[in-house]
């Protein structure tokens, strides 16, 4: 290999230029789920807006209802479940199809600090930071509410029924509760959780923008704040460097990026981000935000290769299984020291109610409301929270369990499912003397005795 600078002649000298006028407001947008070549320059962007604090984005491009790629009775069936038969000026798809779909920014980066957008333009390389890196997805939002919908149609078709109606009566039953000072270690828990935090986050406004296409006048204007405005040294000295300055430049010392902490159980983060968790945080966050799972399905979550055997004992300390199928623990969602956001009833009651809940999901697919009310004496609205984070209301039948049986894991795993049936005979005890209630009052139905264990 050759030593001498001769052997190794400089071709061509570029000045490079550092551009200051957008500084803080330039944003890289990428769309990863999209071909290069088919680009959204020439689509009709109908909105766009931003929340700054949060670098997040959204965009509203319309769809090509013409197309012959288009599903026109799909597509009013969509703005049906959404915005169900009325005509307002809420609604979601104003022209009774779904004629739109929203993009939604992640951050790709949270440090910024290396990117720069570049502009080469007669022998001048002209440099501007960026200030956010931002992956744009097809959002999903519009499902959410077309199951909301379908819940409400549900529910109130399920209480119109007399004979099996779960409505609550007349006379309720009020929790009176005197707030108590709050402990620093508390208020850092409640800071830290994932419900206040969706809770900032929603505070922060929309910033609504206007979209200017590619070939645009006010576009074309904006794209000339990419030169640098001040050629002369004096304006540009933070590119004017020693050699060895601008070696640490180009090879700064090797520092880990700082890696967000995930923000609750939702955690928003991408699962990059999540896998650099150990495992049984990366176990314990997938089972706070989903709460009910098979096992394969948070087995094709975690990364590839990931040790089965080693999931197996993660879940475990963080789960219960039901049905062949795995649900959050109590205390898990309901920490100690904690209280009900609703009722403010205390973390240690809400986990014997939710206990009970479960276990009688170990014995049958569907519970009734009332009857369960009835039993663990909570306030209906953290008796309703505990049904919905594992079951659906099936009209005239209550609350059935969310997931099949998963017969499959419990034929491979006949080990632990046979541990978690003595676990669930110990906290059957317990709720025993808790509730006042023998084991005998409640009679499992064979399908879901044999399922479980």
């Amino acid at each position: 290999m050759a030593s001498g600078d001769d052997d190794d002649p400089i071709i061509q000298e570029i000045d490079v230029y550092l551009a200051r006028s957008l500084v803080e407001k330039l944003y890289l947008f990428q769309y990863p789920v999209r071909p290069a070549t088919m680009s959204y320059n020439n689509a009709t962007h109908l909105a766009a807006r931003i929340k700054p604090k949060q670098q997040k984005v959204e965009l509203e491009v319309a769809m090509d209802t013409m197309s012959p790629n288009y599903c026109r009775s799909k597509g009013e069936q969509i703005a049906l479940n959404v915005d169900g038969t009325s005509s307002e000026d809420s609604n979601v798809y104003s022209m009774k199809m779904m004629d739109k779909q929203t993009f939604s920014s992640i951050q790709a980066t949270t440090n910024t600090s290396r990117y720069a957008a570049a502009v080469f333009h007669k022998g001048e390389l002209h440099l501007t930071p960026l200030q956010g890196i931002l992956q744009m997805r097809p959002s999903f939002t519009y499902l959410d509410k077309a199951d909301t919908k379908h819940r409400e149609r549900e529910a109130a078709n399920e209480a119109g029924d007399s004979s099996q109606d779960e409505a609550e009566e007349d006379v309720k039953q009020v929790t009176v509760r005197f707030s108590r000072p709050e402990s620093e270690q508390a208020r850092q828990r409640r800071i830290q959780s994932y419900e206040f935090l969706q809770k900032k986050q929603a505070e922060e406004p929309w910033v609504h923008l206007h979209y200017h296409g590619l070939k645009d006048g006010r576009s074309e204007h904006e794209r000339q704040y990419l030169y640098c405005q001040a050629m002369d040294t004096t304006e540009n000295t933070e590119l004017v460097k020693t050699p060895r300055e601008y070696l640490s430049m180009l090879m700064p010392p090797l520092a880990e990026e700082k890696v967000v902490k995930p923000m609750g159980p939702s955690n928003v983060l991408s699962m990059a981000q999540l896998r650099t968790l150990p495992l049984g945080d990366q176990v314990k966050t997938l089972m706070k935000n989903v709460k009910v799972m098979p096992f394969a399905n948070l087995m094709g979550l975690l990364a590839s290769g990931t040790d089965s055997t080693s999931v197996l004992r993660c879940i475990q300390q963080v789960a219960l299984l039901v049905q062949g199928n795995w649900v959050v623990k109590s205390d898990v969602l309901y920490p100690k020291n904690t209280c009900s956001s609703h009722s403010g009833v205390p973390a240690e009651v809400l986990c014997r109610g939710r206990d009970f809940v479960m276990w009688r999901f170990t014995l049958e697919r569907t519970l009734m409301r009332k009857e369960v009310a009835a039993i663990i004496k909570l306030p209906p609205e953290d008796v309703k929270d505990f049904l919905e984070q594992m079951s659906v209301p099936r009209l005239n039948r209550g609350w059935e369990f969310l997931l099949p049986t998963d017969h499959d894991f419990v034929r491979k795993h006949p080990d632990v499912a046979q541990r978690q049936h003595m676990l669930w005979m110990g906290i059957q005890s317990k709720l025993e003397k808790v509730f006042n209630f023998s084991k005998d009052d409640f009679v499992p139905k064979k399908d879901v005795q044999m399922g479980m264990f």
